[in-house]
């Protein structure tokens, strides 16, 4: 038996690996996905789907050691697929992704403790570092780096060793002091309890970089709970609650003097699997609900239950971050919040900017296909 053996069917090339895995490989896939029909530089489809024969059929098809090639009947074209292509692209498996970290859920036994630390320095001069870090960023949704310098460029520094800047309409980074003239609460000495930032952007950002410049207020810790493991929770202890919340959207919305964004989105959005994906929970700024009337009993019950859970000691992770410490979390994950302090005992500043998930999925990716350079004798 070679690596690959095949057997061509009515439709698809029928195909059993040395590993005794089976694949089926339709036809019009083949020649949609024919190697020639990438440029040989960008890697982008350069080949017209119309202009291919929705009915070709081979005429041939032989294995070799490190293809399959296939010859088609009528434009007589000649397709040489490499066999660790054919491989990684099995139809019906997504391909393998890097990126793709299974999320380790957690509650309140994670502890302030728990949350990985690492090291800004290493993290910013050797790649390693940087892929070890955002691995573990993406596995718990949270990390915080330390050392940082003492000044609001660090952050950035470090945002941008990643990928682009999200801005928003605060700008591409924000200050959160105590103003005179806030617009939005971050901006004030109260409290602030467990939320997602944004949710009332078209896309949220995705991961926040919050860096510590100071914390010398009396009160000012941090908040940090799963919103993972509350809508778990809730769809395992409150079925109905959990459906409510992932399929009726409500309006969320930001306005002040400049801006006015608005956005009808569901609180918990579900990937291709059924398993979370999103958290837009923020009651400060969730607009005036608009769902059907006879529906909004049942909707409030189930809000109630998720920010129920929210206030719940067994969710909440609580920290107060010291200067030279930066929290990244995943602002579509992670529910963040804050106790109120007193300006008057000492100033605070937090400097954050955003990063979306897919220039930080993007990065861990290039990361990934990198193979370490040796080391010298």
């Amino acid at each position: 038996m070679t690596s690959l053996d095949i057997a061509l069917g009515v439709d698809a090339l029928e195909a059993r690996w040395a590993d005794g895995r089976q694949a089926t490989y339709p036809y019009l896939w083949l020649r949609d996905n024919c190697p020639s029909a990438f440029h040989p530089q960008t890697q982008e489809r350069i080949v017209d789907l119309l202009a291919v024969d929705p009915d070709a059929r081979p005429h041939s098809a032989v294995v070799t050691e490190e293809f399959l090639v296939i010859g088609w009947a009528g434009d007589g074209h000649v397709s040489r697929f490499p066999l660790a292509w054919l491989a990684a692209h099995r139809p019906g498996e997504a391909l393998a992704d890097p990126a793709a970290i299974a999320p380790r859920i957690w509650r309140a036994d994670l502890a302030a403790s728990g949350i990985a630390r690492h090291a800004a320095a290493e993290v910013l001069g050797d790649d390693q570092a940087l892929q070890a870090w955002m691995t573990e960023t993406l596995r718990d949704g949270i990390t915080i780096l330390e050392g940082m310098a003492d000044e609001p460029r660090a952050g950035v520094e470090v945002a941008q060793r990643v990928g682009f800047l999200r801005p928003t309409n605060f700008g591409p980074t924000f200050e959160v002091v105590n103003r005179p003239d806030p617009n939005n609460l971050a901006f004030t000495a109260l409290s602030l309890p467990l939320h997602t930032d944004l949710p009332n952007q078209e896309v949220p950002p995705g991961f926040q970089f919050l860096h510590c410049i100071a914390n010398e207020a009396t009160g000012g810790g941090s908040l940090f709970a799963d919103g993972y493991a509350i809508a778990c929770d809730l769809r395992e202890e409150e079925p109905e609650a959990f459906r409510m919340l992932s399929e009726v959207a409500v309006p969320f919305r930001f306005h002040d003097r400049e801006t006015d964004i608005r956005v009808h989105a569901p609180v918990i959005a579900l990937d291709r699997r059924g398993e979370p994906l999103e958290i837009r929970f923020n009651a400060h700024i969730a607009a005036v609900f608009d769902m059907p009337p006879d529906i909004m009993p049942a909707y409030y019950r189930a809000y109630r239950a998720f920010m129920d859970r929210t206030r719940q000691a067994g969710y909440r992770v609580a920290l107060k971050l010291i200067p030279g410490e930066m929290v990244v979390f995943d602002n579509r994950r992670i529910l963040h919040g804050r106790e109120a302090f007193d300006p008057a005992s000492g100033f605070r500043h937090l400097h954050g900017c955003y990063l979306d998930r897919g220039d930080f999925a993007s990065r861990l990716r290039v990361l990934a296909a990198r193979k370490p350079e040796p080391i010298a004798a």
